[in-house]
């Protein structure tokens, strides 16, 4: 695998989902470079297949995120953050296999 493709929405991202049946996706919750407070909200889901890396990124806006609607939560500090098992539940429904394995790559 050495090609990698950025998808620029989630029904795209979505849609090749569905239809590659991969044996995974990987997500990474990372830090909002735009916030000063450096909170966790922005995802960034991989779809790993036999010839292609696909790559998906998601950013706040207010209260959820842009383009999946993914909840934004705040800690038990007041940062507001992505939780690992929303993830996990929004792809394991949107994609509809409940055997699809769903793991973190990196989180912080």
């Amino acid at each position: 695998m050495d090609k990698v493709i950025r998808v620029k929405s989630w029904q795209e991202f979505k849609s090749l989902a569905i239809n590659l049946k991969p044996e995974s996706v990987v997500y990474n919750i990372e830090q909002n470079g735009l916030s000063t407070e450096r909170e966790l909200t922005c995802l960034r889901l991989i779809m790993p297949t036999q010839e292609v890396y696909y790559i998906f990124l998601d950013f706040p806006r207010e209260d959820r995120l842009r383009e999946t609607g993914i909840p934004i939560r705040k800690d038990g500090k007041g940062n507001r953050c992505l939780e690992d098992k929303e993830v996990k539940d929004f792809l394991k429904t949107q994609i509809e296999r409940k055997d699809l394995t769903i793991c973190s790559y990196w989180t912080i």
